[in-house]
């Protein structure tokens, strides 16, 4: 399968979890990836693990809160691939707390990361797409940005904002050739949420009218989807991805 021959995918927190999966799946169907992360030992083991099977794939160390950082880093890539076909914007953070309880460095560390740090990577990378007349982005939501969630003030907040980014975006850059689309997942089992007690993930999955939590690779594959020529007419949409949680 060759969806993604000859596309440049530039994925943020890509090192692990859904990130991780998307790059590998992507990777698979012919993309050439880009990994931002900020975890070194994770990122280079990614690249590895996909250049050990003969796919194209570059880590780069990116803060998506340094601005100087990602012009960098955007240079690096235009100047060995020459384009950026694909941005998906998953990188993220948690800090929960009630609103009582909340300090105001919990509330600024998401803000810049899930929030302005996406800002950060779309604004220098829209512009190429732009010159190209074509792109997908895609960000990274979360039912808990649609309905809230006790003890997420912060989370929510950035979730529901890029929500509304995401219709400005496809209102302003679906005429440059550029879709921009959001995914909201809810209970997911990357490998944070596997640590959690046995207690816990069944309570969660309990919640859940599938009975069980979503898998990476099956937010991976929406991911592939949305950027792929298949979702061309696509364009503003925010699609969950809850086993049937927000029913």
């Amino acid at each position: 399968m060759s969806r993604f021959k000859n596309k440049i995918a530039l994925i943020t927190g890509g090192a692990s979890g859904i990130g991780k999966a998307t790059a590998q799946r992507m990777s698979d169907e012919g993309a050439t990836v880009i990994l931002w992360d900020v975890s070194d030992d994770r990122g280079q083991e990614t690249q590895a693990s996909m250049t050990a099977k003969g796919r194209k794939a570059l880590y780069q160390h990116v803060d998506t809160t340094n601005k100087v950082r990602i012009g960098e880093a955007v240079s690096e890539v235009i100047a060995q691939y020459g384009r950026i076909d694909i941005l998906i914007n998953n990188a993220g953070i948690t800090k929960d707390a009630t609103l009582l309880k909340m300090t105001d460095e919990q509330w600024e560390q998401v803000i810049n990361v899930n929030l302005t740090g996406v800002y950060n990577c779309t604004r220098a990378i829209a512009p190429i797409m732009a010159e190209q007349q074509y792109g997908r982005i895609i960000n990274a939501s979360s039912v808990v940005g649609l309905f809230g969630n006790f003890g997420q003030t912060n989370y929510a907040a950035t979730k529901a904002g890029l929500i509304g980014m995401t219709h400005t975006w496809a209102k302003e850059l679906g005429r440059k050739g550029i879709t921009v689309n959001a995914v909201a997942p809810g209970f997911i089992a990357t490998e944070m949420v596997r640590l959690m007690p046995p207690e816990v993930l069944a309570g969660m999955e309990a919640k859940v009218p599938a009975r069980r939590l979503g898998a990476p690779e099956e937010v991976a594959a929406l991911y592939c989807f949305l950027a792929s020529d298949e979702a061309s007419y696509i364009n503003g949409a925010v699609i969950r991805i809850d086993g049937g949680i927000a029913l």
